[in-house]
């Protein structure tokens, strides 16, 4: 079988806390470990989107709309759908399983 799912591939979360989130695969697992035996893989997405920003808005509100927060995450492949776009940035180097 192809193995499609590789890092930089965008993928969208299926089920839990961050789930209908797009995320990008930074590293995949796919044999399992000792704790978790099943594949995986570690991914990092955007939990919360900026919202639209209009004129008539604050400075301090427009402050507040823009803001994003990020998640990092392992993630079974059962509860991930790719898509069929990729990042060009390699987030190997910032991002590590040592973070969780």
């Amino acid at each position: 079988m192809v193995k499609f799912l590789k890092p930089n591939k965008v993928i969208i979360v299926l089920q839990g806390r961050f789930a209908s989130r797009k995320a990008v695969i930074v590293k995949n697992i796919d044999d399992g470990t000792h704790d978790r035996a099943y594949g995986d893989c570690l991914v990092a997405g955007i939990y919360k989107y900026p919202k639209k920003v209009i004129r008539k808005d604050s400075a301090k509100k427009t402050v507040k709309k823009s803001r994003m927060k990020a998640f990092v995450k392992l993630v079974n492949y059962n509860h991930i759908m790719p898509t069929r776009y990729a990042l060009d940035v390699d987030l190997k180097d910032m991002v590590t399983p040592d973070i969780l």
